[in-house]
């Protein structure tokens, strides 16, 4: 007779929840706490200037002596993004498979954390054990290499995270998911299960990776006197060997362009997951001693962000490749929801310069669909189920999928992030919050721009600034010099000297006022030019630009 355990397991989603991003979750048990996954989000449309996203662990932060390591699912920058950054508040052990482990590497080594942070390697069907807890990695498929699911034994219960995974029976490189593995852990007993969601909408099965790559076939077949240039996501890894495979059967040579792309080849190649024929993969200064029929260009940028190879080409400011007549681009990949519009906006570049883009059939989805995830369901018969990894919908979705399954709709948990979940075999409930949140990264600053700052910009953006600049003496108040107003984003100044004079007249009156009513108190004279002129301007052109009122003492 098993010795029923006293306390329960919590499940608390940091991050991640209600978005396709920033992954983060902390298992918890007495005094063991795991991590699961560590990614960053990019920004929304709202963001103003920022470059990226983490999560806020003030809560592991509090608890950091718990902490046992960062267990990590597979190498995108959803599930790894954020660990430069936060590993320097919480410098815990990082568990990963190998390819996952070599594209953090090149993270830490951007971020100089490579000699203090602790690494360890993981095999497929490997256990480690961290405190109060056993992790075991399964293999999955995903769109990329070394993906895993990850077995949480705790002494509560058995807890199956499906990470981001789809069922490839044919990869293109390495075993098949293994199944066998979820039914074997699924008969002893699973407490509870947390599956991908990002495709629970979609009917049927998720097609193999290995269908792109006849489509490949046929496309390189159809094209064989044109440039061919192809956008795909920089981690995948996956297609690209497909691409290379196509590039080197029609006796093309292939260039990659675009940092993140270089980078992850360079790392996967290194570390045996890339096949690429000798002579095949040439530097992009070599690409004019080749013919157009003879290149394959291989970029990022397909998801129309403004800074990637693609789009800099589209735009004429790449450096060394402009879009010529002919070229033949495929866009390897679907739009990210929310990047529509800009991918729609660089395909028209690129047509218009004469570019014939194809984007039907040319990307299957890394993530599984209705009947994989029903299957995983049926290997696993978990008593709870928790839906992650998608927006609301996608959640919501699955736990639809779930109840078909016969889970009872009491034991099916639609988390949001910061939710605080504890179970045993007997019950499980939510039982209470964490603090989390989004910290916003600018340029070197992390966490320096918060809602104040981007309220600010956003100000800016739509208004524009006006500044007004004044000099009065140091005892008196007089006025010495000014006040003089400059402004950027609010009219042109040029065409509105009679706005800007009539506005200098009630700075001017409201200065006087001050100091007839001997107001010797600069604040106050800031605000009340601030009031008088913003009055004046709201009256005149129904616009509210920031009013910056300077005072200098002479």
């Amino acid at each position: 007779m098993k010795k029923k355990s006293e306390s329960k397991l919590k499940i608390i989603p940091i991050g991640g929840l209600e978005q396709i991003g920033m992954n983060i979750t902390a298992f918890e048990y007495e005094d063991s706490i795991v991590v699961v996954d560590c990614g960053l989000a990019f920004p929304e449309d709202d963001m103003l200037g920022i470059d990226l996203v983490i999560p806020d662990i003030t809560y592991l932060k509090e608890n950091a002596e718990k902490v046992k390591g960062f267990v990590i699912t597979h190498g995108h920058e959803d599930h790894i993004g954020a660990l430069p950054y936060i590993l320097k508040e919480l410098n815990i052990p990082i568990y990963a498979t190998k390819l996952t482990n070599g594209l953090i590497e090149n993270k830490l080594k951007e971020h100089n954390l490579l000699r203090t942070t602790k690494r360890k390697t993981i095999k497929f069907g490997q256990s480690i054990n961290l405190g109060a807890f056993r992790i075991e990695f399964i293999k999955t498929n995903h769109s990329i290499q070394d993906a895993a699911a990850l077995a949480i034994y705790s002494p509560a219960g058995t807890v199956i995270h499906t990470g981001d995974f789809k069922v490839d029976y044919t990869p293109v490189f390495g075993d098949a998911i293994d199944l066998q593995r979820f039914a074997e852990i699924g008969k002893k007993g699973v407490l509870a299960l947390m599956c991908d969601s990002t495709n629970a909408e979609r009917p049927g099965f998720t097609m193999s990776e290995r269908t792109v790559g006849k489509t490949f076939d046929n496309i390189f077949e159809n094209h064989k006197t044109t440039r061919i240039i192809i956008a795909t996501f920089a981690s995948n890894v996956d297609r690209v060997q497909q691409i290379i495979n196509s590039a080197y059967k029609y006796g093309r040579k292939v260039v990659v362009e675009g940092r993140s792309m270089v980078n992850v080849i360079g790392t996967a190649s290194e570390l045996g997951y890339l096949n690429i024929p000798e002579n095949t993969l040439i530097d992009i200064d070599q690409m004019k001693n080749y013919s157009n029929e003879q290149m394959v260009l291989v970029t990022t940028g397909s998801q129309g962000e403004s800074m990637a190879a693609l789009s800099r080409m589209a735009a004429n400011i790449h450096k060394k490749v402009s879009i010529q007549p002919g070229d033949t681009i495929i866009f390897s990949s679907n739009p990210i929801p929310g990047n529509e519009k800009a991918v729609s906006k660089v395909i028209n570049e690129l047509s218009s310069k004469g570019a014939d883009v194809i984007f039907q059939d040319v990307h299957v989805s890394g993530h599984a669909c209705q009947e994989e995830i029903k299957l995983i369901y049926s290997l696993v018969h978990p008593k709870y189920a928790i839906p992650v990894h998608g927006e609301y919908r996608h959640l919501k979705a699955q736990a639809n999928l779930a109840e078909g399954l016969g889970i009872p709709k009491d034991d099916i948990f639609i988390l949001r992030s910061g939710d605080v979940l504890e179970m045993d075999e007997d019950s499980a409930k939510i039982t209470g919050k964490v603090h989390v949140g989004a910290i916003m990264v600018d340029g070197l600053g992390v966490g320096d721009v918060g809602n104040i700052v981007l309220r600010d910009r956003q100000h800016l953006s739509e208004d524009g600034i006006m500044v007004v600049v004044l000099t009065l003496e140091k005892r008196s108040n007089q006025l010495l010099a000014g006040p003089d107003i400059v402004s950027r984003g609010f009219v042109y100044v040029r065409e509105s000297e009679d706005l800007m004079g009539a506005a200098r007249v009630v700075v001017e009156d409201a200065l006087d006022e001050c100091l007839n009513r001997h107001v010797s108190d600069w604040g106050k004279i800031k605000t009340v030019i601030k009031d008088s002129l913003s009055d004046y301007v709201w009256k005149k052109t129904k616009r509210r630009p920031m009013i910056l009122p300077i005072i200098m003492e002479a």
